[in-house]
């Protein structure tokens, strides 16, 4: 008896056929990547982009500039820096937004109680000085302020080689810092009325969302999965958001 072992191709969902037929044009493609690279903050590359693909630029590459050296102070832990910065290019920004200064303060809080749990004598004296001075005047306009610089001040209570609550130690990972910086780059960007968020990121909420509603609300036959599309394996997406970072979308 002779075995054989089938050959044939399987056979697509139609929703795979019909996406497969549709033809984004490549200026469109080229606009979306374009999009990113400007909001995201990559000067260099927008620039390059935006000339390589005969696009006007989006931003002058000074302005993103501006936005990414004030995002790295924030990376960095150099938040008086930052905050510096932001008055001097920016002063209406923290003028009109309490909770995105309180925000940038209380990381600084943060950044002077690292230093003093990480210095021989320990000396708080000066992250005391800073919470009164600063933060507590602020701290009494709304109850979250209270609650937040309540918690962060619990971090000179325990040393940081002990077992800290989880909601403490948080504070004093690295994802802290991005969280303001990305609240920094949204808050410039509104100012220089701007999109606050990538088009693609958005282009991918939208769809997630409509695959939701149209399983389950709508309760059409889709494919058990459907691919974003994006070229790479999974295990390139994993490694980079391991390392806090999203995959940066390129040609």
């Amino acid at each position: 008896m002779t075995s054989s072992t089938s050959t044939a191709t399987p056979v697509k969902h139609a929703f795979t056929r019909q996406v497969e037929e549709v033809q984004t044009p490549k200026s469109d493609i080229n606009a979306l990547i374009l999009d990113y690279l400007t909001v995201a903050g990559y000067p260099n590359a927008a620039a390059k982009f935006s000339s390589e693909a005969n696009l006007q630029p989006q931003q002058p590459t000074s302005a993103i500039q501006q936005r990414v050296r004030i995002q790295k102070f924030i990376h960095r832990g150099e938040i008086e820096d930052a905050l510096q910065a932001l008055n001097e290019i920016y002063p209406s920004i923290l003028d009109n937004d309490d909770s995105l200064l309180f925000a940038l303060l209380r990381l600084q809080l943060v950044e002077l109680i690292r230093d003093c749990n990480n210095s021989p004598d320990r000396d708080i004296s000066t992250a005391l000085k800073f919470a009164q001075t600063k933060l507590g005047p602020k701290a009494t306009t709304k109850p979250e302020f209270l609650e937040d610089l309540e918690k962060t001040m619990s971090l000179l209570v325990f040393p940081q080689d002990d077992d800290l609550d989880p909601s403490l130690a948080a504070l004093l990972q690295p994802s802290l810092r991005r969280d303001v910086a990305d609240q920094v780059n949204q808050a410039i960007l509104d100012h220089q009325k701007q999109r606050k968020e990538t088009a693609i990121r958005q282009l991918v909420q939208m769809r997630v969302w409509s695959e939701e509603v149209t399983r389950k609300e709508k309760k059409k036959d889709l494919p058990e999965v459907i691919e974003l599309g994006f070229d790479g394996d999974d295990a390139d997406r994993h490694d980079s958001i391991q390392n806090g970072h999203e995959p940066m979308i390129t040609t």
